[in-house]
């Protein structure tokens, strides 16, 4: 395989009312098009676009309370039309996209549902990413480690010719356990695909979205590729939503941001595998992943957040009564 080792990543933040039904999302996938042609051939002239990534609920956000409502207004299968469409898009330019999530159903898991993403190229889907860690206790998807019979990869990496590609979905970011399995199979590319509101986002005092992305990229000695919903109140009440997207070196140098509270934009950055390579080869100082001493780290070897029963899909309670258990265990009761 011929690597390119020297590309640009585009995201691409969104600002669009959450679809209330699953015919609705054929219009985002229009809109998420147009971006991705704006992304890689507007910018043509000054960048290579490679890479092409979208926020977390870029299809549909779970609006909906329960996991019979999901399922019935806008879960869907994987692959479908849209990552059909993706995949055409893909190919016709020679591009990787990271999609934004999807509201996924699968018959091997009845009355479970995922917040997946799905790297996509030229060839087809090459990785799918199921979120580790739902948003509790309001997101009542399903954790793959749930799951007994669970056979894929919790955290898949795909080879291709613009790098060794992982992905994970937002609140997954936040533990670095989980950030550090892309990294321990040697992800040069780490890409969040996010939905992150207000106040955690891009403003002082609680800028835990830009804190977070540089750590986990410097950490790990990786390319952090960041791209977060810029979404209105009123498209995504609850919550509001600062964007800020942004691609990370792997020494935490922010590259480029997209303008925080900006909306809809398109932000570029720099990829270079072949510094990322020799300095990972070079250094011996600050080489954390080489300096961990997984022994020594007992508090990992007991169990907190209990595992869900398989046969029952979560909701918001049981979220709660797992949630309580979890902060029982942490104090050893």
């Amino acid at each position: 395989m011929t690597v390119t080792e020297r590309y640009y990543a585009a995201c691409c933040q969104l600002d669009s009312p959450n679809p209330t039904d699953r015919e609705q999302i054929k219009t985002r996938v229009d809109r998420m098009l147009e971006m991705i042609d704006h992304a890689v051939i507007g910018y043509e002239p000054f960048f290579a676009v490679r890479l092409v990534v979208f926020p977390e609920f870029a299809h549909a956000a779970p609006i909906y309370p329960t996991v019979e409502e999901l399922t019935d207004k806008l879960a869907l299968p994987i692959p479908n039309e849209h990552t059909d469409r993706y995949q055409k898009r893909c190919r016709q330019l020679g591009i990787f996209l990271q999609t934004g999530s999807f509201i996924e159903m699968d018959d091997r898991w009845p009355g479970h549902l995922f917040n997946t993403t799905c790297l996509i190229g030229p060839d087809g889907i090459l990785a799918k990413y199921r979120k580790v860690h739902p948003w509790i206790p309001w997101e009542v998807h399903s954790s793959p480690g749930d799951l007994a019979d669970y056979d894929a990869p919790l955290f898949p990496v795909a080879e291709t010719e613009i790098g060794r590609i992982g992905a994970a979905i937002c609140y997954d970011w936040l533990f670095p356990e989980a950030i550090r399995q892309l990294a321990l199979q040697d992800a040069e590319v780490m890409i969040r695909v996010s939905a992150y509101m207000d106040p955690w986002g891009t403003a002082q005092p609680l800028d835990w979205w830009t804190s977070v992305n540089r750590v986990r990229a410097l950490e790990n000695m990786a390319y952090v590729v960041a791209c977060n919903q810029a979404s209105s109140l009123s498209h995504y009440p609850p919550f509001s939503w600062p964007g800020g997207s942004m691609i990370v070196d792997y020494d935490g140098r922010i590259m480029s941001q997209a303008d925080p509270g900006s909306g809809e934009q398109i932000v570029v950055g720099p990829i270079d595998l072949a510094a990322l390579r020799y300095e990972r080869e070079r250094r011996r100082g600050h080489h954390m992943l080489s300096h961990l001493r997984n022994e020594t780290y007992t508090g990992y070897q007991h169990p907190i957040f209990p595992h869900a029963s398989c046969a029952e899909p979560p909701t918001i309670q049981s979220n709660e009564e797992r949630i309580a258990e979890g902060r029982k265990r942490l104090r050893g009761n």
